[in-house]
């Protein structure tokens, strides 16, 4: 019976992450096909696909950038919108683009003389004009999860860390268990 069990948890620890990934895929890929009502399975997802691309290709041009900018102006006219319009602007160009923010990561020291550290993201070197001079801001998202919080430290007990942002946020998000260097989980101790 034990053999089985072990089989079995073998089993799942190999399959699950597979099977939700796909499920997760296709759940995606379904959302968007059916975005725009095609009656065909697959063109509404190739169709917004490649308007997306069409949307970047053309925004490198001129006649893009001024009709952009007075979409973008009509849109600063409106509070709400204003509001909506700028705080997703902000929030996608910080995670993707060539403005990412979250590219500077740090360890801090969360008491100083302590031995307590955490991983984050510096995302102001200066709070001076929040009448905090000597302060940084530092970003610690929360493992298995899609938030964090921002804290403030002396800039002395912040130390940059010598990793890609990619590899710190996939550790600090999988709760420390994912080691981009070797793909792999943690392993457990007997």
């Amino acid at each position: 019976m034990n053999r089985f069990v072990r089989y079995f948890v073998n089993g799942l620890l190999l399959s699950a992450p597979i099977a939700l990934t796909l499920f997760v895929c296709w759940r995606i890929f379904r959302a968007v096909d059916g975005w725009l009502g095609l009656p065909w399975h697959g063109a509404g997802f190739v169709v917004t696909i490649a308007l997306i691309t069409l949307v970047g290709w053309l925004a490198t041009t001129f006649l893009w950038n001024t009709l952009f900018g007075l979409v973008e102006q009509a849109m600063e006219r409106v509070p709400l919108v204003r509001f909506l319009y700028n705080s997703l602007k902000e929030v996608l160009g910080a995670f993707v683009g060539e403005k990412k923010r979250f590219d500077r990561p740090v360890v801090v020291t969360l008491m100083a003389g302590g031995n307590a550290r955490a991983l984050g993201f510096l995302t102001r070197e200066s709070l001076e004009s929040l009448g905090l001079a000597g302060s940084v801001a530092v970003y610690l998202p929360q493992s298995y999860n899609f938030a964090g919080q921002v804290l403030l430290f002396p800039s002395d007990q912040v130390t940059p860390v010598d990793a890609s942002s990619s590899d710190v946020m996939a550790f600090i998000v999988s709760g420390g268990v994912v080691d981009r260097g070797s793909e792999s989980p943690a392993t457990p101790r007997p």
